[in-house]
């Protein structure tokens, strides 16, 4: 188990939104709300150096805006070439209003 964070109130991040996740100490990080369930990447592509939040989200997808790639959200999984690599996943806990993750 890794060391778990704040990441942001559940507010921030409204259903079907993405957020940018810049917290001190940790890689950067993307929060996403799948009607109503919250997930957490890596906000990094795993093909080139994009930060996934410029992308495109919809339903579970979150698609790279560099190349096009694409990845699920809630598993991780590289869908569309040129992405070939899985994303790094964070278990999201809710604990009231607010959201945490296990990071590593």
């Amino acid at each position: 188990m890794g060391k778990r964070v704040r990441l942001c109130g559940k507010a921030e991040v409204a259903p079907g939104e993405m957020l940018r996740l810049d917290i001190e100490g940790q890689p950067p990080l993307a929060a996403f709300n799948v009607e109503g369930d919250f997930f957490c990447t890596s906000n990094l592509c795993t093909h080139n150096r994009a930060f996934l939040t410029d992308g495109f989200f919809d339903g579970d997808v979150v698609e790279c805006p560099l190349h096009g790639g694409c990845f699920n959200v809630k598993t991780g999984a590289a869908l569309q070439f040129p992405c070939e690599k899985p994303l790094r996943c964070f278990p999201v806990t809710v604990v009231g209003e607010e959201l945490f993750a296990d990071v590593e």
